[in-house]
């Protein structure tokens, strides 16, 4: 009862639902144009980038191993927002300039490819060699060994960790706002910035964060579960 007069008090509401629900819908939409888009693609360019990068380092070449470590040591040694900076501010020096948005998808790919790679290098080591050498002795080449009985294995060791990546991707995408891609948490700045209602707007946009992050957790869950069949016990 207290709580309740608390935030609905007739003089100076905590609340103000008429802002509260008129601008649900405006973050909605910057999330689904933008932050769903973004973190989609930055993900699935991120994973191909990570397992490139993971069969380099676990190769036997040393120059391809070699540059595979500098770019992990790197990305993993900077700031997000600072890689954000140079693709995004930092190009147009070069004669590149791009749009802010396939600027966060870049800066963003680049980061989720050094450290899921990782986890997808790690992930492939944890099969045992045995099942290497069971491929090969049924006469499967490198490849077909990899694709056929290495990763499927691989993949269900990698999901909790990869999940995860994915979570905080969906949070880091906040950074695009700095370069002034109108995502979600843009979108709570621009009316934050007419209103100035800063805490409930940004609290708002946490919430937001927040149901999307859990159902993500929810689709985990049930993947770790399919997945279940390709371990070896």
């Amino acid at each position: 009862m207290f709580l309740s007069n608390f935030i609905v008090g007739a003089a100076d509401p905590i609340v103000d639902w008429e802002l509260f629900w008129s601008s649900i819908g405006p973050m909605v939409e910057g999330g689904i144009k933008n932050t769903i888009p973004l973190t989609l693609l930055s993900f699935t360019f991120g994973l191909i980038l990570a397992l490139l990068t993971a069969l380099a380092r676990l190769s036997g070449n040393k120059i391809l191993s070699g540059i595979a470590r500098v770019y992990v040591s790197a990305i993993r040694g900077t700031p997000l927002l600072v890689q954000l900076f140079i693709v995004f501010f930092g190009l147009p020096d070069l004669g590149i300039t791009l749009d802010p948005f396939p600027s966060a998808v870049i800066a963003f790919s680049l980061n989720v490819g050094a450290y899921a790679s990782e986890i997808v290098r790690a992930s492939i080591l944890s099969v045992p060699k045995g099942q290497w050498e069971a491929g090969y002795t049924i006469g499967m080449t490198y490849p077909q060994t990899l694709r056929r009985i290495i990763l499927p294995q691989a993949t269900r060791v990698s999901i909790p960790p990869l999940s995860n990546s994915f979570i905080s991707l969906v949070k880091d995408t906040s950074l695009a706002s700095q370069i002034l891609v109108v995502e979600l948490f843009r979108k709570s700045q621009e009316i934050a910035a007419r209103t100035y209602d800063f805490l409930q707007l940004y609290i708002t946009a946490a919430i937001l964060y927040w149901i999307v992050c859990f159902v993500l957790s929810l689709v985990q869950d049930r993947i770790e579960k399919k997945l279940d069949r390709y371990v070896a016990k």
